[in-house]
């Protein structure tokens, strides 16, 4: 059912959009910018007219200076009144000891910390939070709390939705904003991280640039005599190299998998097996002094001057004997059958003389 409210702003004219409003391409082309899009018909579970009609605010530009701060999302948006729109989305903060957790099980693993630095968003991050008894996403309506000046009665109106798509592209170029509407910054969580990966987890409530540097340890030299340094204390082991090419290439790539960032049609080991194959090859060689094959081009062209230079095969004996014979009788043949001719051409002259 129709509220009056929304004729109202039908026959309304619609005004252009702000020059400094933002225009969204396409949100959501990151999977942690689709978990939070899905957030949106999921958690919010907003009519599928506004939703729509707030994805053309979107793209149309309408939305502008949107702010995140902690745990706040502030926009306006320009809709058919004079006065823009105030627009705010509240995400409930994690508390200290869900993200002293969540930072512990992230430590645990290697990967998290790579992608995080790489500025990518770890697939299976929500797997950290979920062992600390909570989400990064907003899983509940409760978790999520928006409001609009609009005197439109649904919730989430069409001015809500087109900020919700916005801040989607956002977090599809920083997933860190996650991380701030969820109560820790950037550099916070990274700090945070690096410290339990070296085995003391820092509390999170201290902003990063207050975090202590770890004090450097000095080492002692002792007086060493110059003639005796580079002398062995100990006879040193037999060393022992082995050239052989290995049974099969790329095989610490297929260990390690295709990293989130991978984008490829087929994965990192066999794309990059044929040049570790000839990049072997080339240090099999030089570790023993074998001279190098020449080019592809180079034997190409040898094989074709090999070929056009090559003398015509001698034809044996035998052969060249019976073609010999076959042209003596040939001509043989020749000279009988001309013979035989001879007297028929005479009898043909003199027939044609005494005609005349």
């Amino acid at each position: 059912m129709k509220h009056w409210r929304d004729f109202g702003e039908y026959r309304a004219t619609r005004r252009p959009a702000p020059e400094h409003g933002i225009k969204v391409k396409q949100a959501g082309t990151t999977w942690w910018g689709q978990r939070w899009i899905e957030a949106l018909q999921h958690v919010l579970q907003g009519d599928a007219r506004r939703l729509e009609r707030g994805r053309s605010y979107a793209r149309a530009g309408r939305v502008h200076d949107l702010e995140v701060a902690a745990g706040k999302v502030s926009a306006q948006v320009t809709g058919t009144r004079p006065e823009p729109y105030q627009v705010t989305m509240e995400l409930s903060q994690l508390s200290a000891e869900v993200w002293q957790r969540a930072i512990a099980a992230m430590a645990a693993q290697a990967q998290f910390s790579a992608e995080l630095l790489a500025g990518e968003m770890p697939r299976a991050i929500d797997e950290a939070f979920h062992a600390a008894g909570s989400s990064l996403f907003p899983a509940q309506r409760a978790e999520l709390v928006t409001s609009c000046s609009c005197p439109d009665w649904g919730d989430p109106c069409k001015h809500v939705a087109a900020a919700h798509y916005v801040l989607g592209e956002a977090f599809d170029r920083d997933p860190f904003l996650l991380f701030e509407l969820r109560g820790r910054s950037r550099a916070q969580v990274l700090a945070a991280l690096r410290q339990a990966r070296s085995g003391a987890l820092a509390a999170l409530d201290e902003p990063a640039e207050a975090l202590e540097a770890s004090e450097v340890a000095s080492v002692q030299l002792n007086p060493a005599d110059l003639a005796e340094y580079e002398r062995p204390r100990a006879p040193l082991p037999a060393l022992s190299f082995s050239f052989d090419l290995p049974a099969s290439h790329a095989a610490l790539l297929r260990q390690l998998g295709a990293p989130g960032s991978w984008a490829g049609a087929s994965s990192p080991a066999q794309a990059f097996a044929p040049s570790l194959q000839r990049a072997a090859e080339a240090a099999r060689r030089l570790a023993l002094q074998e001279p190098a094959p020449p080019p592809l081009e180079t034997r190409e062209l040898e094989s074709q001057e090999l070929e056009t230079h090559a003398p015509a095969p001698e034809q044996p004996a035998p052969r060249r004997k019976q073609q010999k014979q076959a042209g003596a009788k040939t001509r043989a043949v020749k000279k009988q059958s001309s013979a035989r001719s001879e007297p028929q051409r005479s009898a043909r002259k003199k027939k044609r003389s005494s005609r005349a």
